[in-house]
């Protein structure tokens, strides 16, 4: 037992800040991204013997972790957001030029539909193949590629300020 603790420690210890920053991709929000990485985690350690067997321990915890964000946003609670205050748009400035457009691109991340969101995390973030976000997903290669391009699509589309094809289809259908 206490070999199977070690290799946990040294497995989470490897792994913890990817996790998080795939976390984070998912939800945009930091402390939600640690909230979800634990809980990831804590199910790791009650299946961690038959996990470290296995080939690629890695899949299982995307897989756990895809599956704890999408049982989260389930919740209604998490429907609500209270602002005091809304920036009409991300500072602009010399130095903080990148860092506002990475806010821009959460931001727009933040709006597609989490299928989506998730196919695009797992196929640029995490570097996985059609094949592995399709089995990470439980769905076919097709729908990886129809959303990954349909999602991209619309970031585009968001970007240059013109509306994406795929939402002129929806509105005009």
């Amino acid at each position: 037992m206490r070999g199977d603790v070690e290799g946990y420690r040294e497995y989470v210890a490897a792994r913890l800040e990817p996790l998080r920053r795939t976390a984070y991709l998912l939800c945009g929000d930091w402390h939600t991204a640690d909230d979800l990485a634990s809980t990831a985690l804590v199910k790791l350690l009650r299946h961690w013997r038959r996990v470290s067997t296995m080939d690629n321990p890695d899949a299982w915890v995307r897989r756990t972790l895809l599956r704890v964000w999408l049982d989260e946003r389930r919740r209604p609670w998490r429907r609500e957001a209270a602002w005091s205050e809304v920036p009409d748009r991300p500072g602009t400035g010399g130095a903080t030029e990148g860092a506002a457009d990475r806010l821009t691109i959460l931001g727009l991340l933040a709006e597609l539909p989490p299928r989506r969101r998730a196919v695009l995390v797992l196929r640029y973030f995490c570097d996985l193949s059609v094949e592995e976000t399709a089995r990470e997903l439980g769905c076919t290669t097709g729908t990886v590629k129809s959303q990954s391009a349909r999602a991209i699509e619309t970031l585009r589309g968001r970007l240059v300020g013109a509306p994406a094809r795929a939402e002129e289809v929806r509105t005009d259908g």
